[in-house]
Protein backbone atom coordinates (compact mmCIF):
# COMPACT_ATOMS: atom_id res chain seq x y z
CA UNK A 1 0.00 0.00 0.00
CA UNK A 2 2.71 2.48 0.87
CA UNK A 3 4.44 2.17 -2.44
CA UNK A 4 1.17 2.61 -4.14
CA UNK A 5 0.31 5.57 -2.52
CA UNK A 6 3.68 6.99 -3.73
CA UNK A 7 2.51 6.61 -7.11
CA UNK A 8 1.21 10.26 -8.87
CA UNK A 9 -1.67 8.14 -10.77
CA UNK A 10 -2.65 6.94 -7.33
CA UNK A 11 -2.36 9.97 -4.94
CA UNK A 12 -6.02 11.49 -5.11
CA UNK A 13 -7.48 7.82 -3.67
CA UNK A 14 -8.21 7.49 -0.56
CA UNK A 15 -6.94 4.41 1.46
CA UNK A 16 -10.50 2.69 0.72
CA UNK A 17 -9.89 2.90 -2.78
CA UNK A 18 -6.92 2.04 -2.84
CA UNK A 19 -7.72 -1.37 -0.90
CA UNK A 20 -10.36 -1.92 -3.43
CA UNK A 21 -7.96 -1.42 -6.36
CA UNK A 22 -5.30 -3.88 -4.91
CA UNK A 23 -6.70 -6.98 -6.43
CA UNK A 24 -6.31 -6.08 -9.84
CA UNK A 25 -2.50 -4.83 -9.28
CA UNK A 26 0.12 -7.38 -10.24
CA UNK A 27 4.13 -6.73 -9.06
CA UNK A 28 6.88 -8.40 -11.10
CA UNK A 29 10.16 -7.91 -10.87
CA UNK A 30 12.78 -8.34 -14.01
CA UNK A 31 16.37 -8.27 -13.93
CA UNK A 32 18.97 -6.08 -15.52
CA UNK A 33 18.72 -6.48 -19.63
CA UNK A 34 15.33 -8.70 -19.17
CA UNK A 35 12.41 -7.14 -22.18
CA UNK A 36 9.23 -6.69 -20.46
CA UNK A 37 7.45 -6.17 -24.02
CA UNK A 38 8.26 -6.23 -27.50
CA UNK A 39 7.42 -4.18 -30.18
CA UNK A 40 4.21 -5.68 -32.24
CA UNK A 41 3.32 -7.93 -29.32
CA UNK A 42 -0.72 -7.20 -27.97
CA UNK A 43 -1.11 -4.65 -25.76
CA UNK A 44 -2.23 -6.72 -22.48
CA UNK A 45 -0.23 -5.01 -19.42
CA UNK A 46 -0.02 -1.37 -18.65
CA UNK A 47 2.97 -0.99 -16.05
CA UNK A 48 4.19 1.66 -13.48
CA UNK A 49 7.76 1.31 -12.41
CA UNK A 50 8.47 0.82 -8.61
CA UNK A 51 11.80 0.53 -8.06
CA UNK A 52 15.09 0.58 -11.25
CA UNK A 53 14.95 1.87 -14.66
CA UNK A 54 13.47 1.01 -17.98
CA UNK A 55 14.63 2.17 -21.48
CA UNK A 56 11.99 2.36 -24.26
CA UNK A 57 13.57 1.27 -27.50
CA UNK A 58 13.29 0.61 -31.14
CA UNK A 59 15.74 -0.30 -33.74
CA UNK A 60 17.04 1.28 -36.89
CA UNK A 61 16.48 0.49 -40.04
CA UNK A 62 20.35 -0.71 -39.69
CA UNK A 63 19.67 -2.70 -36.65
CA UNK A 64 20.97 -0.05 -33.74
CA UNK A 65 18.92 0.26 -31.34
CA UNK A 66 17.42 3.92 -30.11
CA UNK A 67 16.82 4.62 -27.04
CA UNK A 68 13.88 6.15 -26.90
CA UNK A 69 12.76 7.47 -23.39
CA UNK A 70 14.16 6.34 -19.38
CA UNK A 71 11.22 5.33 -17.31
CA UNK A 72 12.30 6.39 -13.53
CA UNK A 73 10.33 5.21 -10.87
CA UNK A 74 6.24 5.82 -10.38
CA UNK A 75 6.69 6.56 -13.91
CA UNK A 76 3.79 5.06 -15.96
CA UNK A 77 4.91 2.98 -19.76
CA UNK A 78 3.11 0.74 -22.26
CA UNK A 79 -0.02 3.00 -22.24
CA UNK A 80 -0.77 4.28 -25.49
CA UNK A 81 -1.04 0.40 -26.95
CA UNK A 82 -3.11 -0.11 -24.25
CA UNK A 83 -5.69 2.49 -23.99
CA UNK A 84 -6.08 2.51 -27.75
CA UNK A 85 -5.68 -1.36 -28.49
CA UNK A 86 -2.73 -1.71 -31.18
CA UNK A 87 0.70 -2.97 -30.45
CA UNK A 88 3.32 -1.98 -28.96
CA UNK A 89 5.15 0.74 -30.74
CA UNK A 90 8.47 0.17 -29.17
CA UNK A 91 10.35 -2.72 -26.83
CA UNK A 92 10.41 -2.33 -23.31
CA UNK A 93 13.96 -3.65 -21.17
CA UNK A 94 14.87 -3.14 -17.63
CA UNK A 95 18.28 -1.26 -17.61
CA UNK A 96 18.70 -2.49 -14.24
CA UNK A 97 17.19 -5.16 -11.65
CA UNK A 98 13.86 -3.69 -11.50
CA UNK A 99 10.15 -3.60 -10.44
CA UNK A 100 6.90 -3.03 -11.69
CA UNK A 101 3.45 -2.40 -11.35
CA UNK A 102 1.20 -4.19 -14.38
CA UNK A 103 -2.41 -4.18 -14.90
CA UNK A 104 -3.79 -5.62 -17.18
CA UNK A 105 -6.05 -3.94 -20.12
CA UNK A 106 -9.14 -5.52 -19.17
CA UNK A 107 -8.79 -4.48 -15.58
CA UNK A 108 -7.06 -0.92 -16.10
CA UNK A 109 -10.45 -0.65 -18.56
CA UNK A 110 -12.46 -1.55 -15.21
CA UNK A 111 -10.14 0.58 -12.85
CA UNK A 112 -10.85 3.77 -15.22
CA UNK A 113 -14.57 3.54 -15.05
CA UNK A 114 -14.76 3.28 -12.13
CA UNK A 115 -12.28 5.98 -11.09
CA UNK A 116 -12.31 8.64 -14.01
CA UNK A 117 -9.73 10.62 -12.33
CA UNK A 118 -7.14 8.18 -13.65
CA UNK A 119 -7.80 8.38 -16.94
CA UNK A 120 -7.02 12.11 -16.46
CA UNK A 121 -3.74 11.99 -14.85
CA UNK A 122 -2.52 9.34 -17.54
CA UNK A 123 -3.46 11.31 -20.41
CA UNK A 124 -0.85 14.14 -18.85
CA UNK A 125 1.83 11.63 -18.19
CA UNK A 126 1.26 10.42 -22.06
CA UNK A 127 1.30 13.79 -23.64
CA UNK A 128 4.70 14.31 -21.37
CA UNK A 129 6.10 11.38 -22.71
CA UNK A 130 5.38 11.79 -26.40
CA UNK A 131 6.41 14.84 -26.65
CA UNK A 132 9.75 14.03 -24.92
CA UNK A 133 9.92 10.97 -27.49
CA UNK A 134 9.05 13.36 -30.44
CA UNK A 135 12.24 15.82 -29.00
CA UNK A 136 14.75 12.80 -28.89
CA UNK A 137 13.82 11.61 -32.49
CA UNK A 138 13.83 15.10 -34.15
CA UNK A 139 17.05 15.86 -32.06
CA UNK A 140 18.53 12.58 -33.92
CA UNK A 141 17.83 14.18 -36.76
CA UNK A 142 18.61 17.16 -37.06
CA UNK A 143 21.22 18.41 -34.27
CA UNK A 144 24.66 17.90 -34.16
CA UNK A 145 25.96 15.04 -31.76
CA UNK A 146 27.77 17.44 -29.41
CA UNK A 147 24.30 19.81 -29.10
CA UNK A 148 22.54 15.83 -28.85
CA UNK A 149 24.45 14.66 -25.93
CA UNK A 150 24.45 18.30 -24.28
CA UNK A 151 20.57 18.20 -24.41
CA UNK A 152 20.22 14.31 -23.05
CA UNK A 153 22.66 15.54 -19.59
CA UNK A 154 20.08 18.20 -19.33
CA UNK A 155 17.00 16.49 -19.80
CA UNK A 156 17.98 13.87 -17.39
CA UNK A 157 19.33 16.11 -14.87
CA UNK A 158 16.12 17.90 -14.49
CA UNK A 159 14.05 14.30 -14.42
CA UNK A 160 16.56 12.49 -12.26
CA UNK A 161 18.63 14.95 -10.96
CA UNK A 162 19.93 15.08 -7.96
CA UNK A 163 22.13 18.47 -5.81
CA UNK A 164 25.57 17.70 -4.34
CA UNK A 165 28.76 19.69 -3.60
CA UNK A 166 29.96 19.28 -6.67
CA UNK A 167 26.65 20.32 -9.24
CA UNK A 168 24.22 18.28 -10.24
CA UNK A 169 23.99 13.96 -10.26
CA UNK A 170 22.48 12.19 -12.41
CA UNK A 171 21.04 9.42 -10.47
CA UNK A 172 21.42 6.42 -12.26
CA UNK A 173 24.76 4.86 -14.01
CA UNK A 174 24.71 5.16 -17.77
CA UNK A 175 27.36 3.71 -19.87
CA UNK A 176 28.78 5.85 -23.29
CA UNK A 177 26.89 2.94 -24.95
CA UNK A 178 23.63 4.15 -23.37
CA UNK A 179 24.22 7.24 -23.94
CA UNK A 180 25.30 7.10 -27.77
CA UNK A 181 21.80 4.41 -28.47
CA UNK A 182 20.19 7.44 -26.90
CA UNK A 183 21.37 9.99 -29.32
CA UNK A 184 21.86 7.89 -32.21
CA UNK A 185 25.40 8.04 -32.64
CA UNK A 186 28.27 5.67 -32.14
CA UNK A 187 30.23 4.40 -28.88
CA UNK A 188 33.21 5.97 -30.16
CA UNK A 189 32.05 9.59 -30.50
CA UNK A 190 30.19 9.36 -27.03
CA UNK A 191 33.48 8.80 -25.71
CA UNK A 192 35.33 11.78 -27.75
CA UNK A 193 32.38 14.23 -26.56
CA UNK A 194 32.58 13.10 -23.13
CA UNK A 195 36.27 13.50 -22.91
CA UNK A 196 35.79 16.66 -24.57
CA UNK A 197 33.09 18.01 -22.12
CA UNK A 198 35.15 16.80 -18.91
CA UNK A 199 38.16 18.27 -20.28
CA UNK A 200 36.60 21.83 -20.79
CA UNK A 201 34.82 21.32 -17.23
CA UNK A 202 31.07 20.95 -17.77
CA UNK A 203 30.92 17.35 -16.42
CA UNK A 204 32.71 14.94 -14.39
CA UNK A 205 31.55 10.82 -13.22
CA UNK A 206 31.67 9.05 -10.12
CA UNK A 207 31.29 5.20 -10.30
CA UNK A 208 29.46 5.71 -13.72
CA UNK A 209 27.11 8.17 -12.97
CA UNK A 210 27.97 11.77 -14.58
CA UNK A 211 27.85 14.92 -12.67
CA UNK A 212 27.18 18.51 -14.33
CA UNK A 213 28.99 21.31 -13.41
CA UNK A 214 28.11 23.65 -15.75
CA UNK A 215 24.59 23.46 -17.19
CA UNK A 216 24.73 27.00 -18.27
CA UNK A 217 27.72 26.20 -21.12
CA UNK A 218 25.73 22.85 -21.66
CA UNK A 219 22.60 24.51 -22.34
CA UNK A 220 24.74 27.12 -24.91
CA UNK A 221 26.08 23.77 -26.04
CA UNK A 222 22.52 22.35 -27.04
CA UNK A 223 19.81 24.78 -28.33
Amino acid sequence: MKKIKQIELFKNLTDDELKEMEPYLVTAPYKKKETIFSEGEPPEWFYIVLSGKVKITKLSHEGKELILELISPHEIFGGVAVIRGFAYPANAVAMEDSEVLKISRKNLMRLVDRFPNLMYFIALQLGDRMKSSYDSLKNIALERVEARIAALLLKLANKIGVENDEGTLIDMRLTKQDVADMVGTTVETSIRTFSKFKKEGLLTDHDGKFVIKDPERLAELSS
